[in-house]
Order: structure tokens, then sequence, then C-alpha cells
């Protein structure tokens, strides 16, 4: 199989065009698929349709990259470098975010030791995809509520068909491939001190422009080792992330077992594996406008945004 990754680009209205990149090209689905023969493709009208039928679109768009030397889909490339990337999934029905999942994390933010998978599930919350996802070189705004924006890049597992009371053993079957995420935080407004809890993830993790994400989805079968990939993060330039996924608590397998016994998780929902270590919050670093957020993950990608103040 010829390996690939799967993107939306802005088409000429700047509506989302779903694509794959082979090296430096990339090959809109539907315009590709019809070059080779494969008119009409049911599901070539969105990644997110591409996810739902993942395990034929997977292969045909295999077949898709293994002929782009081909003169008829060389005609409707595009370079890479032409085209402006969107979020990979637009939008994503549920991003299900790990809680402190980051073993080097939780000592830096409470000093406190992994929970015990014999007696402890994964925790959980949900950011909102439709407010929150924006693409790359997209502008993350700085909401007028929060003066405490801090950063978590994070890799995020792409859902590739539905999942219900999946064990663990098995739950690797249904991610699709994976991207990145930045878990953006607004540290003072996470915590409630007119009620008698403590935490208030809606408020503290979801705000427009508050989940980048991209550049594209890396099918799962072209990763070697999930678990073997460096983890870095600049804010202007200076490194603050700088870890690597074998710091990943609960794993992918246990994450997904743990949600869809509660959820049918769907092709397209997004669940965010939890921040390594470097926040800003233990250095008292937050975001201001000017700056930028780099994201790099090994084998999947990078993942830039600007910063300005937002409302």
């Amino acid at each position: 199989m010829t390996d690939f990754t799967l993107l939306n680009f802005a088409g000429a209205n700047g509506a989302a065009v779903p694509g794959i990149k082979v090296g430096d090209s990339v090959i809109p689905i539907a315009e590709g698929l019809a070059a080779i023969g494969r008119k009409n493709v049911a599901w070539a009208g969105s990644t997110k349709a591409a996810l739902g039928a993942w395990g034929d679109a997977e292969k045909r768009l295999s077949e898709l990259a293994g002929k782009s030397g081909d003169a008829a889909v060389k005609a409707v490339a595009k370079p890479l470098s032409s085209v402006r990337l969107l979020a990979p999934v637009i939008y994503p029905d549920a991003i299900f975010c790990a809680f402190a999942n980051f073993t080097d994390h939780m000592k830096e933010m409470s000093d406190r030791s992994p929970p015990d998978k014999a007696t402890v599930q994964p925790l959980h919350f949900v950011k909102l995809g439709a407010h929150c996802v924006i693409g790359p070189e997209e502008t993350i705004q700085l909401p007028a509520i929060s003066k405490q924006v801090d950063w978590e890049g994070e890799l995020a597992v792409v859902i590739g068909k539905p999942a219900r009371n999946v064990a663990a053993k098995d739950a690797m079957n249904y991610v699709a491939g994976y991207t990145i995420m930045n878990d953006l935080s607004l540290r003072d407004r996470g915590t409630r001190k007119d009620w008698n809890v403590r935490h208030d993830f809606l408020l503290g993790k979801s705000f427009d422009t508050g989940a980048p994400m991209g550049p594209w989805i890396v099918p799962a079968k072209q990763v070697k080792d999930v678990y073997k990939l460096t983890m870095k993060q600049w804010v202007t330039g200076e490194l603050m992330q700088d870890s690597d996924t074998s710091y990943m608590h609960f794993t992918i397998a246990e994450q997904i077992e743990a949600l869809s016994r509660q959820f049918t998780l769907r092709p397209g929902d997004v669940i965010a594996t939890g921040s390594p270590s470097g926040n800003g919050r233990p250095r008292g670093i937050y975001l201001k406008p000017g700056d930028d957020l780099l994201v790099e993950i090994q084998d999947i990608g990078r993942l830039h945004n600007p910063i300005v103040q937002g409302e």
C-alpha cells in the first residue's frame, strides 16, 4: 500500500475540499478517483464521509496515492505549497480529551503519582468541536474573559468506525489515524469559587479557536509505534514542550474501551490523548497577542497557529 495523509484544503470559494497528500502534492479526492476511473464514489465528498467508510476508503485512497505519477492524476493535483490547509475533520461531532494523562505532566502540574489502572478509569472531558476547531495557520483569538491562556500539544486519535463496548484488546481496530491538536486552556476559568464543585471544564476548555487541529490525518497503519513519538511545542520560537508519547498513562486502547462503554464512538470523533509536560501554568507564563504556537509530533507533522487578541 502506498502511504498518504488525509486532509482538507480550501477550495476556490473557501469551502473544504477533501484531499490526500502524497509527497509534496495534494490530490482532491473526488477528482483524483475520477481520474483513475472511479467516479461518483459515495464517500468522496468529505473527510468525515471517508472516515465513515474507512475500510474501503483507505484501500482506494492508497490506490490513488500509488497512481499519483499518472498523467491524469497529476493533471488534477496541486502543489502542497499552493493550498490553504483546513482542519482535517470539519467538524468533529465530539472531541474527548484525556485529563492529566501524561505522567510527566502530572508531575509538573500537581506532583501527584499516576492513578492505579486496576481501580481507576481514564478521566475525559468534552471539547466543543464546532465551536473550537480551527486548522493550520488559522488565528487563535485569545478571549477577553481570560488572562491565562495556556498551551497543550496533544496526539489526537481519529475514530474510523462505530465503537460501542469495545474491549481494549480490539480497540485499535477502530482507529483510522492520528493528527495533532492543541488543547488550549483558560487556566483562570477552569476553577469555580461560586459553586461547591472545583472544576468547570466547559469554561476552562472550550472557546472560539480553542482547538487548533491538523495538519492532516496520518493513517494508523503508517505509524510504526504510536508510543515512541517525540512531541515538541515552541511558543514564539522558544521550545516549551519536549517530551514523547511513552509518558502516556492510559493507552489509546484503554481510553477507547472506557469511552465506548458510555458512548458509541463515531467515525470522525477525536480523542486527544493528553498533554506532556512543558505547559505555561507551572512557569507562570501565558499566551499573549503576537505569540505563535508550533507543535511537532514525530511521524505526524507540524501544526502552526499565530495568536491575536479576540473579543
